[in-house]
């Protein structure tokens, strides 16, 4: 097997290459070069004799890039200025008072596994497991209950109590 350091030389630029192509060229693209190396010197010697080395540290060095562009989404961006007014999303009484009483007429078993689901991020297992209930049926309910809210506004709105009407589903969640 050859000594680490000659993969280096030898696919260095190649695996610069990915990180520039994912990131753009600038430090996150030489970070990314870096954490990519130290991963595949920390796997290396796991690696089979006749694995395609250039390949394998593309593959690593793809995946941190990718987890450099998954960060940045995640980091707030900092602004000089502040809006003029504060957002009234998720305040009382609002725009949004249509959404909440449909979603409020919903069944209780779908209202609780959109809010969870949907509103709150849990996983459908955590949702399940609040409501004492099964994954598939908060899956189930899920569903039906997104179904009820996307045909609410497609009929241009029209009373949540017509689209929310009680169905088998609900039953179902326990």
């Amino acid at each position: 097997m050859k000594p680490f350091e000659q993969l280096v030389a030898d696919h260095g630029p190649t695996v610069l290459r990915v990180c520039r192509a994912v990131l753009g060229p600038g430090p996150d693209a030489d970070d990314a070069w870096s954490e990519a190396f130290l991963s595949a010197l920390r796997a290396y010697p796991e690696l089979p004799w006749d694995a395609n080395h250039e390949a394998w540290l593309v593959t690593i060095a793809h995946r941190k890039a990718i987890d450099v562009v998954r960060r940045r989404a995640r980091t707030p961006v900092p602004t000089d200025q502040l809006p003029e007014s504060p957002s009234l999303l998720g305040i009382p009484g609002n725009d949004d008072d249509e959404l909440r009483q449909a979603v409020a007429a919903l069944p209780l078993r779908q209202r609780e596994a959109v809010a969870l689901h949907y509103l709150a991020g849990l996983p459908y297992a955590e949702a399940a497991e609040l409501t004492g209930s099964t994954t598939a049926a908060v899956r189930r309910a899920a569903a039906d209950g997104m179904a009820k809210l996307r045909a609410f506004y497609r009929r241009g709105q029209q009373p949540a109590a017509d689209v929310a009407a009680p169905d088998a589903s609900e039953g179902a969640i326990r």
